[in-house]
């Protein structure tokens, strides 16, 4: 494409591989919770190119990308990663962060003995 080429918002969210779907990327733009330089905006349709910064949220933390590119098409990964330039510092990994689906006290899957020490505790519990 040219320099001075745009695209719409949404589309290049997608092509950038932030979100699954383009219409993920339109209800993320639609609802507000994305800037372009600073400004928020809810359409669509609003016009990215080369230099625009973009702040939005992606899972649990803020994304600040400034757009290096404007993509033909939703290609690999390696070639959307091209498209822009992340600003946002990393995230910190949290060692006190509980894992989403915890092991029996980081054992993995209790035995059988360890799930009847358990029945009998708790019957000797409500007793």
């Amino acid at each position: 494409m040219e320099a001075g080429a745009k695209l719409r918002l949404d589309k290049w969210l997608w092509h950038a591989r932030f979100f699954k779907t383009r219409s993920l990327a339109a209800a993320q733009v639609a609802g507000g919770a994305v800037r372009i330089n600073g400004t928020p905006t809810q359409k669509r349709a609003s016009n990215v190119g080369p230099g625009d910064v973009l702040t939005f949220s992606q899972g649990d933390h803020v994304r600040v990308i400034r757009i290096e590119a404007i993509g033909h098409r939703r290609g690999p990964a390696p070639e959307a990663q091209t498209l822009y330039t992340d600003l946002s510092p990393p995230q910190p990994k949290s060692k006190d962060r509980q894992p989403e689906n915890p092991g029996f006290e980081g054992k993995g899957r209790p035995t059988k003995r360890d799930r009847r020490q358990l029945d009998l505790s708790k019957a000797r519990h409500l007793e």
